[in-house]
């Protein structure tokens, strides 16, 4: 006889002889009926899962019959929960519902539902105090927040559906985050109606392939070097992607849309060096790009390359007039202004080269894709809008547009030249390759 093998309910299977097995599982059933009558007693309509759980072996594995057990469950073994689909574990509206305070420890296809709602505690789904975990495939919803990692490192987070409480937006949870954090990856999970994703003071870590709506910072990072963002989803939140103080960072390849609002935007830099920001599609925001006093440090360099911005308000607005940002093979196509720069300064101190402008007058007589002559934007009346905050009402209008047709017809003032592309690419198709 195998001695590894499951007795009368697989969901127990640890190692050791049959009769070993057999007080095993008769203690864990006994546990589970005295807690599960215990908690009726005290007005709850589930049992404990918490007994099973300290039942189960290290390394075990753990299947619970299907139903809803009361929360909160705490790991402190290196044990696999799999809910297969069929259980639900209910926080009853207190704290969080699983805390995991060891290593190596996984938990996986569970509905993890009504957590209390404090902010001090960062009441979750899933609380992670520990390193090698895995949380995975599980439905995380009603919950403050959805999966807090705190000091954590070298955990996978991976298909998980959250959602948070149905409170007002700013009064939410995050639904992932990382703090002093390192070594995480965060992959392939959907996020609906939940606050942000935020890493914070949290270095090397992978955000990839997920997709969040409907929530405020899409993805948040503040003081977190080196981390890796690819292959995103973000559509409908009020902020894309926001870099603070935050160097080293790739943002590659992600669909960012309908970053809205007064201070919507899809990609948002604050002192921020040393980024590349590549391949991305940052579509129908209020600004595509945002760049304040960014890079920061001396000698360094943002590479802004390939990126498709397009049908937003404005396409790159800069907080003042700095330098130190490389624009290369970018396509900006339909935006209502391209680029805008505020304190009424320009942004020539940066490297513009074969980029796509779809409102480029030139000519390709040579036909070698690339424009005859420079493409130089400057500002004329229709920056009143940026001069005069009230104005901003009208921006985009009649209004402006034929003050700003007046101002080039016959200018009254010396307009001032925002940028300068020597190599336009006349081709949105040659610029994004």
């Amino acid at each position: 006889m195998s001695p590894r093998r499951s007795l009368g309910n697989p969901a127990y299977q640890v190692a050791g002889s049959v009769p070993e097995l057999m007080r095993k599982y008769c203690r864990a059933l006994l546990l589970t009926f005295l807690v599960g009558t215990i908690m009726v007693a005290e007005g709850s309509d589930y049992p404990a899962l918490q007994p099973l759980v300290d039942s189960t072996e290290e390394h075990g594995l753990l299947v619970p019959p299907p139903g809803t057990y009361s929360g909160p469950v705490v790991l402190e073994r290196s044990i696999t929960i799999d809910g297969a689909g069929k259980v639900t574990i209910d926080g009853g509206g207190k704290g969080s519902v699983i805390y995991i305070e060891t290593d190596g420890a996984t938990v996986k296809n569970l509905r993890l539902t009504n957590s209390g709602e404090s902010h001090n505690d960062i009441d979750s789904g899933v609380q992670v105090k520990g390193n090698f975990n895995v949380i995975k495939d599980n439905v995380i919803d009603d919950t403050l927040f959805g999966i807090d990692l705190a000091q954590s490192e070298h955990n996978i987070v991976r298909r998980n559906r959250i959602s948070s409480k149905a409170l007002e937006l700013g009064l939410r949870g995050d639904a992932i985050r990382l703090w002093y954090s390192v070594g995480n990856k965060i992959t392939d999970n959907i996020i609906r109606n939940s606050r942000d994703t935020v890493v914070w003071y949290s270095s090397d870590n992978l955000i990839a392939r997920n997709d969040a709506r409907g929530g405020r910072y899409s993805l948040h990072f503040m003081y977190s070097q080196y981390n890796e963002v690819v292959e995103n989803h973000y559509e409908g939140n009020s902020v894309g992607i926001f870099l603070m103080y935050s160097d080293g960072v790739v943002v590659k390849d992600n669909y960012i849309a309908y970053a809205t609002g007064p201070t919507g935007m899809g990609i948002g830099f604050k002192e921020t060096s040393d980024v590349e920001i590549s391949g991305n599609q940052v579509l129908h925001c209020a600004t595509g790009l945002y760049l304040d006093v960014s890079p920061y440090q001396p000698d360094t360099t943002n590479r802004i390359f390939n990126n498709l911005v397009a049908f937003s308000g404005i396409g790159i607005l800069f907080l003042n007039d700095w330098k130190g940002n490389l624009f290369r093979g970018n396509q900006l196509n339909g935006n209502i202004t391209q680029v805008a720069v505020g304190g009424a300064r320009t942004a020539k101190r940066n490297d513009w080269s074969g980029n796509y402008w779809d409102d480029y007058q030139g000519f390709d007589r040579d036909r070698d894709g690339v424009g005859d002559t420079p493409y130089e934007l400057y500002s004329y009346a229709d920056r009143i809008w940026m001069d005069v905050p009230p104005a901003r009402f009208f921006k985009g209008s009649p209004v402006l547009e034929v003050l700003d047709f007046l101002e080039r017809l016959a200018p009254f003032t010396d307009p001032e030249m925002v940028l300068r592309d020597d190599t336009p690419i006349m081709s949105a198709e040659i610029s994004r390759k």
